[in-house]
């Protein structure tokens, strides 16, 4: 029998208490016949966000969460506080994931294990806000999928020019990224546009 590839789930987050309360729970009980670990990095959030975690990892042991030292808010807090959480990654394959956004089901984990080869670097995924369905975009290395990244990654930074270009950017918008972790710092420099457009030097 194959072996399932093992997965380390990165959430960045800043006072989303609800959010967490509501969407962590499905991804801390997917049905996986494989490992994982779910790591949250907190942005210095100042609401509950910080009980809310406490208490789910007294739940939860595969649940580690750490946070964004405050010298890192000056450019890029959320590609930062990604960093953090590759540093932290065990599994082979990293997920980039939203915490606003939840996860379609508990079988999430295990579907997407089958789109997982040693052929493909990276899986941009979307999921639909109709029927919670979920569209995978496989790319075979990180180069071919890079404009597409750049340009969602600027949308939500804010970043987007004209009317047509902040569309283009937002219709390019995924829900969650799937990497090889000995990939994941390569993919975070697509990540390198601060608040005010600029480009964060690495």
């Amino acid at each position: 029998m194959k072996q399932q590839p093992s997965f380390s789930i990165i959430l960045a987050v800043h006072d989303q208490a609800s959010d967490i309360s509501t969407n962590l729970p499905l991804l801390l009980t997917q049905q996986y016949d494989g490992t994982y670990q779910v790591i949250v990095v907190d942005q210095k959030s100042s609401d509950e966000t910080t009980d809310v975690l406490d208490a789910l990892k007294a739940e939860h042991p595969l649940l580690y969460t750490t946070f964004l030292p405050h010298y890192h808010f000056q450019s890029n807090p959320r590609r930062m506080a990604l960093t953090i959480g590759v540093k932290a990654a065990a599994g082979h394959w990293t997920i980039f994931a939203d915490i606003s956004k939840p996860v379609p089901g508990e079988s999430w984990l295990q579907e997407l294990s089958a789109c997982c080869s040693d052929h493909t670097d990276l899986l941009l995924g979307y999921i639909s806000t109709k029927d919670g369905s979920v569209q995978l975009q496989t790319y075979d290395s990180i180069g071919q999928a890079s404009a597409v990244i750049s340009r969602a990654e600027r949308w939500r930074a804010g970043v987007g020019g004209n009317r047509w270009m902040h569309r283009l950017q937002k219709s390019t918008a995924y829900d969650f990224i799937v990497v090889k972790t000995n990939l994941a710092h390569q993919l975070l420099r697509l990540f390198a546009v601060n608040t005010l457009g600029h480009t964060t030097k690495l």
